[in-house]
Parts: structure tokens; C-alpha cells; sequence
């Protein structure tokens, strides 16, 4: 017997940072975080449980996988497969519409679509904050592209996780900020994201300044969301996003993601907001920035940006949707 469906998810990009874990096995954050889910860029995933399968298997972009990628694949199935009372394997076929690895959120959509598919096709009808606490198994960024628009993710106090899940604050038509994607490396990163983040955690002495700060970011971001607030929002989603790069910086050996093309466009955001641009960036663990701003500013800022050293792509992306079904086959 076979069953299978298809699900598409967008990644999102955190405005107010997630970068420490207080159980790595469980992905349970130590604090957190909020995004946007953005349209466009993400991934779209079938899955095909299959009695005969000798085991599971996980293809990206044509491209075998093996390693983490198909332990954080297994992780998920694992779960729903209990939940189902379902013994068989699964074929896993994936496309990434945005570079994987990279630091733009591919593992988040990645596994909001891998979770939304799979709980499909073992005959499962989840919650969408049951689905979000499944997805954060197989990557923790992956629990809030369940969800459209801006998503909190709370942390939880239970050490089972079971309340460690996202949240929908704000749906994607509630306020339409652009985000400028500026595409600076495409391959892999050398150190990815759970590497990074446990070595930050064990070895930086800025780490705890960094947790403890997520609380009151959180309560400034949310009501500027609120209000559409640009120039309130950008001040926190900025120095969360710093003071991030500044923990892994200071691990031993540090960590650098950005490049000097990331810092100039940094530096560059900050000026034209000084002059009055409506503007700000984010950067994730990788090199590529982002560039949140209103709508009648896009047409400078890609002028701006693709006018700068080491910008080899812009792509331009509004608030997206949450993770959906597209054919469930029964």
C-alpha cells in the first residue's frame, strides 16, 4: 500500500532572533523568537509512504541526501508515525526555491512542508500548533513557516516540548512590508546553523547578554508590528539581529557568517534610514541580508543594492502563507 500528498511552505526570516537551545534532541529554544513569513522563496515536498520502502529516503533538488539533513527528515516522520500507529517508510522528494544552506531559511520551509505533507499522508488531522511542534523537532526556524504573516514562537516550560510551538500573531494581509533579499553566496555555509548555535551557546561569554535580552525585543517588536510601526520596529529588529552576530563572534573560535559585501550593505541600510528611507536589515547565519522596507521604497533600494559589490541577486518578497496541502492522494 502507498499514500501520499504534497505540501508547499515558505521560509521566514526572524526579527527578533532564535540562536540557543536549552534541549538540542528536542530543538527546545532557551528563548523566543518572531518572523515573517515571506512569499516566493520555500519549498514544496511529497511524501510517499510506502509499505514495500526498506527505509526512508530524502531527495532535494535531485540530490540524494544523507546525514543531518535526513536525520532532521527522520525525526519528524518518527513522531507522526507513532501518532498514526503507521510502521511504514517514506520517500521524500523536495524542491527548494531558494539556495539550500545558505542562510535563508531553507530548512524552515524545508520541514514545514515535510511535516504538513507527511501528517497527510498517515491519515493524520493535526492542529496547526501540533503540526509547528512537530515541524521544530526537525528544525526549530521550521515551527513558525507553519503559520503566515508574523509568528511567535513560544518557547515552553515543559521538557517534553509539548508546548514549545509557534503562533500566528498577525496574518500576511495585515501589514505589506517588501523584503529585499540581497543574494550574496549561494552554496552551503561551512558551519550550519546547529553547529553554529551549540558552539555559540558552550563558548561564548556573550551568550547569556544575548538570551537575556529576547524578552523586551519581543514586547517592543510586537507593538510596533501592531501599529505598523517601521521606524519602531527597526531598531529592535536590528540590534537583535547584531547582537546575535555578535555572540557568535565571540565563541571560541568565533563564528563568521557575514561577509564584508554584508557589512557594507549594513552600513549602507543605516545611512539611507538616517536620511529618512523607511528601511531596515536582518541578517541570518549566512552572509545574504535582507532589507524590510514599505512598499514606495523598493524601487530605490534595488537600485541601491544592486549597485553594490558581491550583490548577485535581489529578489523582492511580501508577507506569504502558511504552510498548505496542495494533493493529498489517498
Amino acid at each position: 500500500m502507498m499514500v501520499r500528498a504534497r505540501a508547499r511552505a515558505q521560509i521566514n526570516i526572524a526579527l527578533v532572533k532564535y540562536w540557543g537551545k536549552r534541549d538540542t534532541s528536542l530543538n527546545l529554544p532557551e528563548a523566543g523568537s518572531l518572523s515573517l513569513t515571506l512569499d516566493g522563496l520555500g519549498t514544496t515536498t511529497t511524501v510517499v509512504f510506502d509499505d514495500d520502502a526498506p527505509r526512508d529516503t530524502l531527495t532535494i533538488n535531485e540530490e540524494a541526501q544523507q546525514g543531518s539533513a535526513l536525520t532532521k527528515a527522520t525525526r519528524v516522520l518518527d513522531a507522526l508515525r507513532e501518532r498514526a500507529g503507521l510502521r511504514s517508510h517514506a520517500t521524500i522528494t523536495s524542491h527548494n526555491s531558494v539556495p539550500t544552506s545558505a542562510g535563508l531559511a531553507s530548512s524552515a520551509s524545508g520541514l514545514a512542508a515535510l511535516t504538513q505533507a507527511a501528517a497527510v499522508a498517515a491519515g493524520l488531522n493535526l492542529s496547526r500548533e501540533a503540526l509547528s511542534a512537530t515541524a521544530r523537532l526537525g528544525s526549530g526556524s521550521a515551527c513558525r513557516s507553519l503559520f503566515g504573516g508574523f509568528a511567535e514562537w513560544s518557547p515552553g516550560k515543559h521538557a517534553d516540548g509539548h508546548d514549545s510551538h509557534a503562533h500566528e500573531l498577525f496574518g500576511p494581509d495585515h501589514w505589506d512590508l517588501h523584503v529585499l533579499v540581497a543574494i550574496l553566496a549561494r552554496g552551503p555555509k561551512s558551519i550550519s546553523s546547529t553547529e553554529g548555535m551549540e558552539h555559540t551557546r558552550r563558548t561564548s561569554p556573550f551568550h547569556a547578554g544575548f538570551i537575556a535580552t529576547v524578552s523586551q525585543d519581543l514586547q517592543e517588536a510586537k507593538a510596533a508590528i501592531a501599529a505598523r510601526d517601521l521606524m519602531s520596529l527597526a531598531p529592535v529588529a536590528e540590534r537583535s539581529c547584531l547582537r546575535m552576530h555578535a555572540d557568535m563572534l565571540a565563541a571560541d573560535p568565533p563564528l563568521c557568517y557575514l561577509q564584508p559585501a554584508s557589512w557594507a550593505i549594513i552600513h549602507r541600510v543605516q545611512t539611507l534610514r538616517k536620511e529618512g528611507v523607511q528601511a531596515f536589515f536582518s541578517a541570518d547565519a549566512g552572509p545574504n541580508v535582507k532589507v524590510f522596507c514599505t512598499p514606495e521604497e523598493v524601487p530605490m533600494l534595488h537600485a541601491e543594492l544592486e549597485a553594490m559589490p558581491g550583490v548577485k541577486e535581489i529578489i523582492i518578497c511580501r508577507p506569504g502563507h502558511g504552510a498548505e496541502v496542495l494533493d493529498p492522494i489517498p
